[in-house]
């Protein structure tokens, strides 16, 4: 029965990358507050499990101030070792560890984790480490990759049991003084952007096949909780490609979230007296409108320059021009979810996600929403015109009816 599901409901545990559940609390469980229903809405009544990527502490306020009595579980685990090993209980916020993210937690039962040096020897609590897996989740190792199942899955030389394997994850922790394991960051290039595991050497690799490519450099930028890839290119002389040419290329070979946000050109990059990159010294990415195939055009009528607003606020670049790409500006998805609330507030009318998708310029939005709200006009006029011949039919019977009853008297 209703009540029956309704008790259903309550006890559904949702899991999903912090950075999306971000989106989803800034956008679509804001206006549902103050009618004391965002838990029916955006998040579970009674557990969240939080999985995917580091979580900030300001996520976890804006969930504990929506939904109070919604326990919330930090859950930590790769794909190698059946997803979860590890995992953290969020109490108050006045009970908070010192630690810049939520913590990892503890290990579940029959699992067991190290905290290792680069010779395999345990650190002192505090000191950084890679976190290392073993127990009876992990994975036997990678179909049809000998190699880097050997480089991934090693000996345990902490037991006797024959066989006994631990999970090299790449991923740098410390213990903190409670015992909860807290994440650093990775010990290698790889990196999680929406929840998704990236090499950023792949993209590198990839990006120098381009002609007009002689060097690249991928990194990852965070601002105001939002991570994006960002590519720095050293162009051939002979050839320099546009922004459009290097995301067609790539767009041609991997997958969309693999897509840097932002592409940086520079004469050379900086480097180390190693003769590596130096990623730290990388310049910041800009506000300025990256060189695109389409030339700029400014937006024409109040439409196109609402349009254009919302798309500066939400990339955060200076201008945007009526032909230009909202996804080859830097755009993803999560970022749709955000001018799609936006629209949703500004337009009195409906447009769904799928049509920010279909429609990825200003141009082309624009002319969508003139012609929806062109229609809306043409219906409204119909059903004008409809309701004054029903009001006259009306008027001409209730006049016979009453000369007929003037004929009786």
């Amino acid at each position: 029965d209703a009540r029956l599901a309704k008790t259903i409901e309550a006890a559904i545990t949702r899991d999903v990358p912090p950075e999306q559940r971000e989106a989803l609390l800034r956008d679509y469980a804001a206006p549902y507050v103050a009618l004391g229903c965002v838990a029916d809405v955006a998040l579970p009544r009674q557990r969240l499990v939080l999985g995917g990527e580091a979580a900030s502490w300001g996520l976890i306020e804006q969930i504990q101030r929506q939904a109070p009595n919604c326990q919330i579980m930090n859950h930590y685990g790769p794909t190698e070792t059946t997803v979860g090993v590890l995992t953290y209980s969020v109490k108050g916020a006045s009970a908070q560890p010192a630690s810049k993210t939520v913590p990892l937690g503890r290990p579940l039962a029959n699992t067991q984790v190290y905290v290792l040096d680069q010779q395999l020897r345990p650190v002192p609590m505090g000191i950084p480490g890679e976190l290392y897996i073993s127990g009876a989740g992990l994975a036997r190792g990678y179909w049809n990759r000998p190699e880097l199942t050997e480089n991934r899955f090693i000996a345990n030389p902490f037991v006797k049991e024959p066989g006994a394997r631990l999970y090299k994850t790449g991923d740098l922790v410390r213990y903190l003084p409670d015992g909860n394991l807290e994440f650093l960051g990775r010990t290698d290039n790889q990196v999680k952007i929406r929840g998704f595991r990236i090499e950023l050497g792949e993209i590198e690799a990839l990006l120098d096949q381009h002609p007009g490519v002689h060097q690249s450099v991928v990194s990852v930028w965070e601002e105001q909780d939002n991570k994006r890839l960002v590519a720095y290119i050293v162009s051939n002389k002979s050839q320099q490609p546009s922004v459009s040419d290097l995301r067609n290329f790539l767009r041609e070979k991997r997958p969309e979230y693999m897509m840097p946000g932002s592409f940086i050109f520079l004469k050379e990059l900086p480097l180390k007296p190693n003769g590596k990159v130096d990623r730290q010294s990388l310049p910041e990415p800009n506000q300025i409108r990256p060189e695109l195939a389409e030339t700029f055009v400014a937006p024409r009528n109040e439409v196109e320059q609402t349009l254009a607003t919302i798309w500066q606020e939400m990339l955060q670049v200076e201008k945007v021009g009526v032909n230009d790409n909202f996804f080859e500006l830097g755009g993803h998805s999560l970022l749709v979810v955000q001018v799609h609330s936006k629209l949703q507030g500004t337009f009195n009318q409906d447009v769904s996600i799928t049509d920010l998708f279909k429609y990825p310029t200003i141009s082309t939005l624009s002319d969508y929403l003139n012609q929806g709200q062109s229609e809306q006009s043409s219906l409204e006029k119909v059903q004008i015109q409809a309701e004054e011949r029903l009001n006259s039919r009306r008027k001409r019977s209730q006049t016979r009816q009453k000369n007929r009853t003037a004929e009786k008297t």
